[in-house]
């Protein structure tokens, strides 16, 4: 390959991650030829989510993938419960949604993308390129026309139809359009590190909340991954008080790991996340759409982020998909994807926001070990717990796949 190639297709994706692979599956599926550009070489990043949320096993049902999907190794949770002040709490029960798979599946999302990147490759217009870092946008008489990327061969320029920006938070797309962020002030980040797991250690659950402080815990097979809230900018004076007080205060939250918590004998094992809520205030320009985390960064509280941007990518190929098929959408079209997609973003951005107050104010979990009231509700009224089962495991405006298949040509 040479530095000059240049290809074309009608719709390249910038990102494999949930809401670019959703979208280049389903785009192919109804006939548009699609190229998915992913800047790594392969999916396994730590920092990825595990949760597959019953709105997207109820995708996979109506994509006729979910008895395939389930086959992958993965758990099923149909309670979440939260280790509130040293008090086991019931917070969401997922067993009154109306789907066909009443529980939230935990599976590395390396293993979620291969699957749905395996299945959207049996697709003839579709194309996955690993190792393709996309630098710059194409632009010509103020319409975005296609990227440039390098890859490890060297430079290609992939020339499209629609552009669309699917890669993340930090997204190089968003920023070279020029599209302006709404911050919202977080104030809390987290720390993420692995530690060893025991065949008897206890189920997974929401998380270990005491006194404002938070410890998540997510199974990944013969380990760990741990996720440990910290006031914003934290960091340095926990680093100063030294590794030893930081073990005893994972210890203090989940005792079962005091025997292994010496396996974080240095900080470089202790990675740190800045957690960002913010949104784009325009997703799109001519030739161009952003979705998913490039248009709307969320915190990682519930895991939520993964299925907004999935219901993006429903709605991306809903809208789209039968005008791509002939040829460019026009702006207004673009339009109708942000339209759709931005009132439930906005909600869920307002609720994490006011959980994150709460949370690292400690007002949420209480200033003793008595529950707070709102909790101690969930406790005393089971019924209640299908409120947050709808907020976490649905979302507002959950989306339904209704974009042409390759057959209704």
């Amino acid at each position: 390959m040479n530095t000059s190639e240049k290809l074309g297709t009608r719709c390249v994706i910038v990102g494999g991650g949930p809401a670019g692979m959703m979208a280049g599956y389903l785009l192919a599926r109804a006939g548009v030829p699609v190229a998915v550009l992913e800047k790594h070489g392969d999916f396994n990043r730590d920092f990825r989510g595990d949760t597959i949320h019953p709105s997207t096993l109820e995708l996979m049902h109506e994509l006729g993938l979910l008895d395939e999907f389930l086959k992958q190794s993965h758990q099923e949770v149909r309670e979440l419960r939260g280790v509130i002040n040293g008090q086991t709490v019931p917070i969401a029960d997922f067993t009154q949604l109306p789907t066909r798979c009443k529980f939230i599946a935990f599976m590395p999302q390396w293993d979620f993308l291969n699957f749905l990147s395996s299945h959207a490759k049996r697709f003839p217009t579709f194309q996955l390129l690993m190792q393709t870092e996309v630098v710059d946008l194409l632009i010509e008489n103020e319409r975005v026309v296609g990227v440039r990327a390098k890859t490890p061969r060297g430079e290609i320029e992939v020339h499209a139809d629609l552009v669309i920006g699917a890669d993340g938070r930090h997204s190089t797309i968003h920023t070279r359009a020029g599209f302006k962020l709404r911050e919202f002030g977080v104030p809390i980040d987290a720390l993420w590190m692995r530690i060893s797991k025991k065949q008897d250690d206890p189920e997974q659950s929401l998380g270990f909340f005491h006194h404002g402080k938070l410890l998540i815990l997510l199974d990944r097979g013969d380990y760990w991954q741990c996720g440990f809230v910290i006031p914003k900018g934290g960091f340095d004076e926990i680093k100063a008080r030294g590794l030893p007080e930081f073990q005893n205060e994972i210890v203090s939250f989940a005792a079962f790991l005091r025997g292994r918590v010496p396996e974080l004998n240095e900080w470089s094992k202790v990675k740190l996340l800045t957690v960002q809520i913010n949104r784009l205030r325009d997703w799109c320009r001519e030739g161009l759409l952003c979705i998913g985390d490039s248009a709307h960064a969320m915190s990682p509280a519930g895991g939520v982020g993964i299925n907004l941007a999935i219901q993006d990518a429903v709605a991306t190929a809903n809208l789209l998909a039968q005008k791509l098929r002939s040829g460019p959408v026009s702006l207004d079209d673009l339009r109708k994807v942000q339209a759709r997609r931005e009132w439930p973003t906005r909600l869920i951005q307002r609720m994490q926001v006011f959980i994150h107050q709460r949370v690292v104010t400690g007002q949420a979990s209480g200033s003793d070990d008595s529950l707070p009231f709102v909790v101690r509700l969930l406790k005393w009224f089971p019924i209640l717990r299908q409120v947050p089962a709808r907020f976490i495991g649905l979302g507002p405006r959950p989306e339904h796949f209704r974009s042409p298949t390759m057959g209704e040509l």
